[in-house]
């Protein structure tokens, strides 16, 4: 099943609600959020959606946050004991 063309009014709206430093409200707010949470749970991170978007990554972290996504762990390498050695 095709999906409709969107027209450029629709894309410059969208464009619109993505842009850096205005207000993200409403239907567009809840969009968003299920956007990125879905984008999140499937393994990209806060900083490749916050730039992919647009946005901050405290605003991401914040709209993941309201939506009830577990956030992940900080990654790369950790400093435990040292395994002893034979």
């Amino acid at each position: 099943m095709r999906r409709p063309e969107r027209t450029s009014h629709e894309e410059a709206r969208v464009a619109e609600t993505l842009k850096k430093g205005s207000r993200v409200t409403g239907a567009a707010r809840d969009k968003l959020a299920a956007d990125l949470k879905k984008k999140y749970d499937a393994g990209a991170s806060i900083r490749a959606l916050a730039e992919e978007t647009g946005r901050s990554y405290g605003f991401v972290h914040r709209m993941l946050s309201e939506s009830g996504v577990t956030l992940r762990g900080r990654g790369g390498a950790t400093r435990g004991k040292k395994a002893p050695t034979a």
